[in-house]
């Protein structure tokens, strides 16, 4: 059983452990869960990952209590199958299934997981942007995913729900290094049903799209939605294509906020990553490790943040040495890796 010692780091720790343990058929045991947190130890989102890869995989699982700092993992079998999960609280639904979806990699069978929780909360990925961003990315990689949604659930009080559907598929290379030309930028605003009267989800839209269109930008798609929702609620995610690359930037709505404002702090976001010649965001970064350890290849991203450097450690103990090339031009980092696939 390979230990390791999540004290200096968060959740995405935890899950990148699992999906590595469950790729390689390797029991683990996690000490000091979220041991930087000043919660440590499982939230309800936490468990419920657990809970979802141990059902697609057959796993034999301690330690999954809400609190609990240690947990083991011991694969019972090559990914495949359908679970269902809760998270209970808005924890985060897309975070759930991002534990999930490196399994492709590894399965003999489809997986169908369903989520039940918060869809577009903070500190994650909003489904718009998991759905608009990350999966396109993950077709174009030749992974068969999709995701799913019967109702979005907001901060606080979750109760959204979606479903995630997985095909196998063969390792590959990433090749994620120069991102290559500007292709055009899109828009998707999306607002909880009760707001539709004051227009927010249009005026998110409004301000992204002529803060683009002011700075030069083509704006290939804008899209506008309401949805229905236990609590009131916004997301505003601006994509950006590139020949060899894509970003995904976005921001929540909050009581006191402007929908202007939500609208426009994406695009902001854009023009930082813009300068950093990277193929993918700072979120995509850490996202793509667990493709990086099985495939091998490389791609560039903006930094090296702490979930990037967290994750080239714990893949370094799976044994996938992952060499991280700083200084190119903008700041951007190279990463690059063998794969575990040939292994």
């Amino acid at each position: 059983m390979l230990e390791l010692d999540g004290r200096d780091a968060g959740g995405g720790f935890l899950r990148t452990a699992l999906a590595l343990a469950a790729l390689t058929d390797r029991a683990v045991r996690v000490e000091n869960v979220r041991g930087d947190r000043p919660e440590p130890g499982l939230k309800p989102q936490h468990a419920a990952a657990v809970e979802a890869v141990a059902a697609v995989c057959d796993a034999t699982v301690t330690g999954i209590d809400l609190g609990s700092e240690t947990v083991t993992f011991e694969p019972g079998g090559r990914p495949g199958g359908s679970a269902s999960v809760t998270v209970g609280t808005a924890g985060s639904v897309t975070l759930v299934f991002d534990t999930v979806v490196p399994l492709a990699l590894a399965a003999d069978a489809p997986i169908r997981l369903s989520a039940t929780g918060g869809t577009d909360v903070a500190w994650s990925p909003p489904l718009t942007t998991y759905r608009r961003v990350k999966l396109p990315l993950l077709r174009r990689l030749g992974v068969p995913v999709a995701v799913d949604a019967t109702r979005r659930g907001f901060y606080p009080v979750g109760g959204g729900r979606a479903t995630l559907t997985l095909g196998p598929v063969d390792p590959t290379p990433l090749a994620l290094g120069e991102r290559g030309d500007p292709e055009g930028v899109r828009v998707y605003s999306v607002a909880s049903a009760d707001l539709a009267d004051a227009d927010v989800a249009t005026r998110q839209a409004d301000a992204a799209v002529d803060r683009l269109e002011g700075a030069g930008r083509t704006v290939q798609e804008r899209l506008v939605g309401y949805v229905e929702s236990d609590s009131p609620g916004t997301v505003c995610t601006v994509r950006a294509d590139y020949a060899n690359g894509i970003a995904g930037l976005d921001a929540l709505g909050e009581k006191g906020k402007p929908a202007e404002e939500v609208g426009r702090e994406p695009v902001d976001a854009l023009d930082a990553f813009e300068g950093t010649g990277a193929a993918v965001d700072r979120h995509l970064a850490d996202q793509l490790l667990p493709f990086l350890a099985m495939g091998g290849g490389e791609v560039t991203v903006p930094a090296v943040t702490e979930h990037v450097a967290s994750g080239v450690d714990l893949l370094a103990r799976f044994g996938c040495d992952v060499a991280v090339e700083e200084g190119a031009a903008g700041g951007r980092v190279r990463l690059r890796g063998d794969g575990l696939a040939g292994n």
